[in-house]
């Protein structure tokens, strides 16, 4: 299947084969919510440009669009070569700021996650540097940095709402 990837995108996901977000199964603290899809919800994993095609004859897979762009759902369990980018990179999100390529907990997580919750610290700092090398690379590539400043600004327009509202601690 890498030969669906376009090159970059099978380097950043090949950042993660053997990386997680902590040392041990993070799924067994909640039970895997962040792997079960929710009925009647447009839930699901957020594709990178260029990912979609990797998934059109998977079984098990669903890619539907939306408003936000190419959201991928599955049945709760897949093979971990399979993962989409976003599900590799979670509870995390590269962000880019005027001072380069910076590491958020993505704010979207936070009802799902309970790592998400902790923040950065609770996280192998390699995982977190892992993710700070994978949005340099991507910033690298045009599209890519697209929709990296896309993931940029919903992440800025909820905490913007989060605290418009006041609604817990800044990440």
């Amino acid at each position: 299947m890498k030969n669906d990837l376009p090159d970059i995108l099978h380097t950043a996901r090949a950042i993660f084969d053997s990386l997680t977000p902590l040392a041990t199964d993070c799924g067994r603290l909640c039970a895997g919510r962040c792997c079960q899809p929710m009925e009647g919800e447009n839930t699901g994993m957020l594709l990178f440009p260029g990912e979609a095609a990797y998934y059109e004859n998977l079984p098990g897979y669903v890619v539907k669009s939306t408003p936000a762009g190419e959201l991928l759902t599955c049945s709760g369990a897949c093979n971990r070569e399979d993962r989409p980018l976003s599900c590799r990179l979670f509870p995390l999100l590269p962000v880019l700021r005027p001072d380069g390529v910076k590491v958020a907990t993505d704010l979207r997580a936070k009802p799902v996650c309970p790592l998400a919750r902790q923040g950065k610290s609770a996280l192998l700092p390699e995982f977190v540097e892992a993710v700070r090398a994978c949005g340099r690379l991507l910033a690298e590539d045009g599209e890519q940095r697209r929709f990296l400043v896309k993931l940029t600004n919903q992440q800025d327009d909820l905490k913007a709402l989060r605290d418009q509202f006041g609604g817990g601690k800044r990440v």
